[in-house]
């Protein structure tokens, strides 16, 4: 049994005295895990940082197997993010997301490509946004995606400012006034011209916490909850560091 294929770096862990178990997800066979013979060799010395993207062989006398990589850097990333400490637990948050929550050998191509646009765009000034659309898309393709395109009441894609936290759906600002304890508020960032003119006057940084608090309350609910997966550190510190109004760069 053996493939080819290009894949992104999302974990490595140390096995014995000079091989790690790498697990990656790959453009057309999902997240997949193999061992790495010589990883701390010369032409291997950081290929296989967290982000970077690598052409791997997977190969294994059975399928049901841990099986072997074979690794060849194509793009390192890991330098670009070094002096950005914001951008870097926002790698470390997606990678560890898609690490806990995505089947094993399962093809998820729209996450792939999804992912890497992000570290693309992790890049520039944009990250924070990027970054929060970019939970919004992974929560689709796992099935529990929002939809923010029309009231859940009137139907209209209009005048949108909350999110139902039981149907993940978009409510409008005159529908969900008398139950706004009771609702999500949604960033007007992400619902664009069908936002509320009130949810407009937000400030983007604010808007951003709101982010963080709707994809965060799905993530928690139907993933880490539900499936009993454990917490993703690297996210909740990345929340913490976007609450501070913009001081992390």
């Amino acid at each position: 049994m053996n493939w080819r294929d290009d894949a992104i770096v999302l974990s490595t862990r140390k096995m014995g005295e000079n091989s790690v178990r790498l697990t990656v997800l790959s453009r057309d066979y999902g997240r997949y895990a193999g061992m790495v013979k010589g990883a701390s060799g010369k032409s291997l010395r950081g290929a296989l940082e967290t982000g970077n993207l690598v052409r791997v062989t997977w190969s294994a006398r059975l399928s049901e197997h841990l099986g072997q990589f074979k690794c060849e850097l194509l793009q390192s990333h890991i330098v670009d993010f070094l002096a950005l400490p914001g951008p870097l637990l926002a790698l470390s948050s997606a990678c560890t997301l898609l690490e806990v929550a995505l089947p094993e050998r399962v093809a998820q191509k729209p996450l792939f490509k999804g992912t890497l646009g992000l570290i693309d765009a992790l890049k520039t000034e944009y990250w924070k946004p990027a970054y929060l659309r970019w939970e919004i898309g992974f929560l689709q393709e796992l099935g529990y995606g929002l939809d923010l395109s029309c009231c859940a009441v009137t139907g209209k894609s209009l005048d949108l400012h909350f999110v139902s936290p039981k149907s993940g759906r978009a409510v409008s600002l005159a529908e969900g006034t008398p139950f706004s304890d009771r609702l999500l508020p949604l960033p007007a960032f992400l619902a664009g011209q069908a936002a509320s003119d009130q949810a407009k006057q937000i400030p983007l940084e604010e808007q951003y916490n709101q982010a963080l608090r709707l994809s965060g309350f799905f993530i928690h609910r139907d993933l880490f909850e539900a499936k009993g997966i454990k917490p993703v550190a690297a996210r909740d510190r990345l929340a913490s560091m976007i609450w501070q109004q913009g001081r992390i760069n």
